[in-house]
């Protein structure tokens, strides 16, 4: 007998690196998963959570076919009853109650999923709602705020050049393990190698010895919660002693002055005593950077998940442009995406600057930020009666009932809610109060192009992944999913033509930007349908793209889809003033909001240390709560472990291997002990995403070793008040050992 074999290519789902695959195929099944040599982007790099996409796809647990809730059980259903359910329950609630009645939730998934990324915001146009959340309060929010307001852009994010850089400073974060975050970078430690190779040097900041201190020159621990004061103290020592170097960016930059004088208050002398770190070590610090012709400044999650994310977001690339090193190579760079960016979208070097805080949530009366209010809020919306109160939910690739703070009570408000749908691969800790919930397809079933991480990306590529398998017959594609419910939002029904909701809203779209144009663009998309057609006008019409004919040999689908390793576009280059979006056409330097928030950290200098806190920890293998069911990942040495340095161990009587009982006033967890010197003294770290132990889930492997969930300790009112971010790091706890 002949087996049938076959080869394909894939952009791996599992993280920010979004590296290139192979895979190796017998009889439509993948039996070899590969980094792909070719791959103009990660060069055949693989990490150990690529293996994980065969058991993903073959994970019994998977969900393949809708369920419905009936006297409290799913019972699985056709996709024509999953959507009459939603008709019949949906409407009648919007009509009671507003389209503020209806909340949607996007979890982490949604950003590798081409299909998800682009159709949500038609989802959100029907829908009509404020009350619209997602991850990226739990993590980000903050530096997409301080870029927003100093580039213009929410997605502006600069980037290390690591490939041409000399010297790396990072606080709290960990590319060893993230391959960047906001910074898409495969295989950051062969970068780092050669780094250190050409003479260069690696700092890293952080109250844990993490993997990638491994690969450093130089580590300093921090008190958690305290960059802020660390920052300050290095930007107020390039302007004390002289070392502002604006360089080419002089004369596009605004407010250098006033930034001055807000930072005299904050020399390195002052801030030592609060973050831990020597005022001696900023000056040089400072000094290094200024002298450096090619170097960065990079921070990411623990510099976000904190009372001061979005002032340590400003102050990094307040540095990075103080020194001479944004928008220079080797130093802080902005990507140029091939499509869906808004920095090269428009008018080059001057646009309207992003506007936040045109609402507030109806409970806290939290600003909005990004269309978003902060995930910290949706219990209270949904269990705080009164006008405007939640009663439904669409929940999308979401699982925050693990991945926010205090998650006990958003699961009670879920089970208040009058209707919930789950758009979700699993039944899980969220997806399992939900009464209608539509099984997501397979990566390997659909097409995917990186919306998202190719704005983030250390070299500029576009690259494009047609489906690997079939899915099942009659399953349609998530995006046709978004439209159907979008179509029911508005009063169309289930029934409705989707296909010709599509072609009125893409019509609208090209002749807005299109203009006369329009009919031949129109004419030229034709052939496709969805997000197929989405990513075939924002490539065409992009800045390497072919401008439908006008640009000969320019970006098209059709070339991607012969280049199954990708389409090298180089390395970044300078890019102010044409990537600025702001209204005065400059870097805004200071910010007024962030200039008066620094009062804050001036009140907060006199507080006390607490004796010990708790901050979170990514792990290779495990970096989201939905990798946790995969048996080549799950396997392994048990990792979901609180950290102690022995001084701490010693004086609270800790054992290794033992169970403690960690508090955060009435809030208690218990976990395994691992007496580790890699921590901080007086700080002990606890992974994220774990705590799979909640009935009425399907998570077989997950269940065998459930783990402890880190956010059940945390405050769900306690966030940076510019951003609304959760505050995840550095909580004061007590901790005790348990028989």
């Amino acid at each position: 007998m002949t087996l049938h074999t076959a080869s394909a290519h894939r952009i791996c789902p599992f993280c920010e690196a979004a590296c290139g695959l192979a895979l190796d195929l017998e009889e439509r099944k993948v039996v070899r998963i590969r980094g792909d040599a070719k791959d103009v982007f990660s060069h055949g790099f693989l990490c150990p959570k690529a293996i994980g996409l065969k058991d993903l796809h073959d994970d019994p647990d998977r969900l393949r076919t809708p369920l419905i809730k009936r006297a409290g059980v799913f019972m699985e259903a056709s996709w024509e009853e999953a959507y009459a359910e939603i008709e019949r329950r949906l409407p009648s609630i919007i009509a009671a109650g507003g389209p503020n009645a209806v909340a949607t939730v996007l979890g982490n998934p949604v950003s590798h999923k081409m299909g998800l990324s682009l159709y949500f915001p038609p989802l959100a146009r029907a829908l009509g709602t404020r009350n619209m959340f997602s991850a990226s309060s739990v993590d980000q929010i903050p530096k997409m705020l301080a870029c927003g307001l100093m580039f213009g852009s929410w997605m502006s994010v600069p980037v290390p050049d690591i490939e041409r850089s000399d010297f790396l400073l990072m606080l709290g974060a960990n590319p060893m393990v993230s391959n960047g975050s906001l910074w898409t970078v495969p295989d950051f430690r062969g970068k780092a190698k050669a780094l250190r190779a050409r003479g260069g040097q690696i700092v890293v900041i952080d109250p844990r010895r993490t993997e990638t201190v491994a690969v450093a020159d130089v580590h300093h621990f921090i008190r958690p919660g305290a960059d802020v004061f660390f920052l300050l103290g290095i930007a107020h020592t390039l302007f004390d002693e002289q070392l502002v170097r604006l360089g080419r960016l002089d004369g596009h930059v605004a407010g250098v002055a006033e930034l001055g004088a807000a930072l005299r208050a904050f020399a390195p002398e002052a801030m030592a005593g609060r973050c831990g770190i020597g005022a001696a070590t900023m000056r040089e610090l400072a000094r290094t950077l200024a002298a450096t012709p090619r170097a960065a400044v990079y921070g990411r999650i623990g510099t976000c998940t904190q009372q001061f994310g979005t002032l340590c977001s400003w102050l990094i690339d307040v540095i990075n442009v103080l020194s001479g090193h944004l928008d220079e190579e080797g130093g802080a760079m902005f990507p140029k995406a091939a499509a869906f960016a808004a920095n090269t979208r428009g008018a080059p070097g001057a646009g309207r600057g992003i506007v936040s805080g045109r609402y507030r949530s109806r409970v806290s009366g939290v600003p909005e930020m990004l269309g978003e209010l902060p995930l910290t809020c949706l219990a209270e919306e949904i269990d705080t009666p009164g006008p405007g109160q939640i009663k439904a939910l669409i929940a999308i690739g979401s699982n925050p009932v693990l991945s926010a703070p205090n998650g006990a009570r958003l699961a009670a408000a879920l089970d208040g809610l009058d209707f919930m749908v789950s758009m979700d691969i699993y039944l899980n800790e969220t997806s399992r109060h939900a009464d209608v919930i539509l099984p997501g397809l397979s990566p390997l079933e659909e097409a995917h192009y990186d919306v998202t991480f190719t704005q983030f990306s250390h070299h500029n590529h576009a690259r494009y992944s047609a489906p690997v398998l079939a899915r099942a017959p009659g399953q349609p594609e998530e995006w046709e999913s978004m439209l159907r419910i979008a179509a029911i939002a508005m009063g169309l029904g289930a029934q409705a033509d989707i296909g010709a909701l599509d072609d009125a809203a893409l019509e609208q779209e090209v002749h807005k930007t299109m203009g006369a144009a329009a009919p031949a663009v129109l004419a030229a998309l034709a052939p496709l349908k969805g997000a197929e057609r989405k990513l075939e006008l924002a490539l065409r019409s992009g800045p390497y793209g072919d401008q439908f004919g006008a640009q000969p040999g320019g970006l098209k689908l059709a070339r991607l889809k012969a280049a199954p390793s990708g389409i090298d576009l180089g390395p970044m280059g300078a890019r102010i003033p044409e990537a600025l979006r702001t209204a005065s056409g400059n870097i805004e330097l200071a910010p007024q909001m962030l200039l008066d928030d620094l009062a804050r950290v001036q009140a907060d200098l006199a507080s006390p240390v607490p004796d010990l806190v708790i901050i979170g920890r990514r792990q290779l293998r495990s970096n989201n709560s939905w990798m946790h069911n995969l048996p080549v990942l799950a396997k392994g040495a048990y990792r979901c472990t609180a950290l102690v340095h022995p001084h701490d161990a010693a004086r609270l009587g800790l054992a290794d291997g033992a169970r403690a009982q960690i508090s955060n006033g009435a809030r208690q967890i218990v976990a395994q002990v691992e007496v580790s010197d890699d921590m901080m003294p007086g700080v002990v770290s606890l992974p994220h995403g774990w705590g799979h132990d909640l009935p009425g889930t399907q998570l077989g492997v997950a269940a065998e070793r459930p783990g402890v969930n880190l956010n059940a300790l945390l405050d769900e009112n306690l966030r940076d008040p510019l951003s609304g971010n959760a505050v995840l790091s550095g909580i004061a706890i007590k901790m005790q050992a348990l028989g």
